[in-house]
């Protein structure tokens, strides 16, 4: 399981902020190709999922 945090909130000008910590970026302290592979696929859907938000 990978730690896929989305974080959601309101910041102090009224606006909604989303994040999201970068699995790649988490994993890279695991030497695990195959946990790699999955950090990869997630952060595409994480990035799509965002790009998405950008829209709104």
């Amino acid at each position: 399981m990978l730690p896929c945090n989305v974080i959601v909130y309101v910041n102090d000008e009224g606006k909604t902020v989303v994040a999201a910590i970068d699995p790649i970026a988490f994993m890279q302290a695991v030497k695990n190709e195959t946990l790699g592979e999955v950090a990869a696929t997630i952060q595409g859907k994480l990035k799509k999922v965002l790009k998405v938000y950008k829209k709104f």
